[in-house]
């Protein structure tokens, strides 16, 4: 697994902002600026959207099934500083979330094609401090097809695996040992079953977090700093 001290160059900037004590507006983002203090009182900080911030996982890889939700927990990867060098988001704060699936219109022949992406819905600090959010990562349309007889190995190596996933390599590739990340009820494993007798390959989506995955505010994050 890659190291989860990293530095990527879209979020090392440092993030100017005014700090107030209501909504801000950022002063510049990603450059250096004086912060606007307001002496005496609560304050708040703004990260404003469309900011990106680098997350981090336990695992590689995760592994779904075109269609399938996954519950998540992802953790950001470096601290989010201010221009003062003020940690507004520690590394390890944990990203409440799940994986989502996405219909891409394709524009040809109005054809719907599948994706899938990460939605942020919550913070946790290590302080136990929950903090709504609004982010979500780019939608992956790209799958790895995965066939009968094939060797896995390489591709579940380091992997995380949702229940759907995990059904069908196991069934296609006979590996009865793949640990997944939530159980699938058992009419729903039937039914899966049932389906996947019938073919001889399948596509799934191989996500690596630190590559795929880092979320992009949708809303400005008003921070509370007392």
């Amino acid at each position: 697994m890659s190291s989860l001290i990293r530095w990527k160059s879209s979020t090392a900037a440092l993030i100017a902002m005014a700090i107030t004590t209501g909504a801000v507006t950022p002063l510049f983002a990603f450059a250096p600026a004086q912060a606007q203090f307001n002496i005496n009182q609560p304050r708040t900080v703004t990260i404003p959207a469309n900011v990106t911030l680098p997350v981090t996982y336990e695992k590689e890889k995760v592994i779904v099934n075109p269609g399938e939700r996954l519950p998540l927990t992802l953790r950001i990867a470096n601290d989010i500083i201010d221009s003062n060098r003020n940690v507004l988001i520690p590394a390890r704060t944990e990203v409440v979330g799940e994986l989502e699936p996405v219909s891409i219109n394709s524009g040809y022949y109005n054809e719907n094609k599948r994706g899938v992406r990460f939605v942020a819905r919550e913070l946790i600090f290590a302080s136990g401090k929950r903090q709504q959010i609004y982010a979500n990562s780019r939608t992956i349309s790209e799958t790895q097809r995965i066939s009968k007889g094939t060797d896995t190995r390489k591709v579940l190596t380091d992997a995380a695996i949702g229940a759907g996933a995990a059904s069908v390599i196991s069934l296609l590739t006979g590996n009865k040992k793949i640990e997944v990340l939530e159980p699938v009820g058992g009419a729903a494993a039937g039914a899966l079953a049932s389906v996947l007798l019938r073919k001889k390959q399948v596509d799934v989506f191989v996500l690596r977090p630190e590559d795929d995955l880092d979320i992009i505010l949708q809303s400005n994050l008003v921070l509370s700093r007392n």
